[in-house]
């Protein structure tokens, strides 16, 4: 456990929290986590998740200015439901995803948990292309993926990193539950 592991931990906390929240001030605050967490991980050879906090900036950038356009008169975003039909497509490619990564983590790195970290990494990226698109459901994604999360941080001796994703589940479950009021409140309006 290192004293920046602990900073980058409650930088993630702090966004997730705010995500949950549907506050705009998620993502700078996010920007932030996954540059930090991005060293983290690469301590860790965990390549995939490196990655992923890559990926992830890029997505904060985007779903940052997709919520500017979509917030309500006391400054949330707006949360939109998401259909069956998109949700299977994105799953479809969150696999393909899972299985091409792994293979390469797997024939051309040294990476550690190589297919469970890839298909980690796939997953959270539907997850998070969900959140930037605004969907309830992501937090459904999010709650799968941290739970699973949790324990590859366990076994990879990062005791911070898998505090920090149960806390993740937890507030996944709260994201769930807010966002999914906030639908079923903007559908019956």
């Amino acid at each position: 456990m290192s004293a920046f592991e602990v900073f980058s931990a409650l930088v993630s906390a702090a966004g997730v929290w705010l995500t949950a929240r549907r506050s705009p001030w998620s993502w700078p605050v996010g920007l932030v986590s996954v540059i930090a967490y991005a060293w983290v991980f690469i301590d860790a050879k965990l390549y995939s998740d490196t990655l992923l906090q890559v990926v992830f900036a890029v997505l904060i950038l985007y779903g940052w200015q997709r919520w500017m356009r979509h917030l309500d008169a006391s400054g949330h975003v707006r949360v939109t439901a998401l259909d069956r039909r998109s949700a299977g497509i994105h799953l479809a490619i969150g696999a393909a995803a899972a299985l091409a990564l792994g293979y390469a983590m797997h024939r051309w790195t040294d990476a550690s948990l190589p297919w469970l970290d890839a298909a980690l990494t796939a997953f959270s990226l539907v997850a998070q292309w969900w959140q930037a698109r605004r969907h309830a459901a992501a937090w459904w994604l999010w709650i799968v993926v941290d739970v699973i999360y949790v324990g590859e941080y366990v076994y990879k001796d990062l005791p911070v990193t898998a505090v920090l994703y149960a806390g993740f589940v937890i507030l996944a479950s709260m994201g769930l539950r807010a966002w999914r009021r906030d639908l079923h409140a903007h559908a019956t309006a």
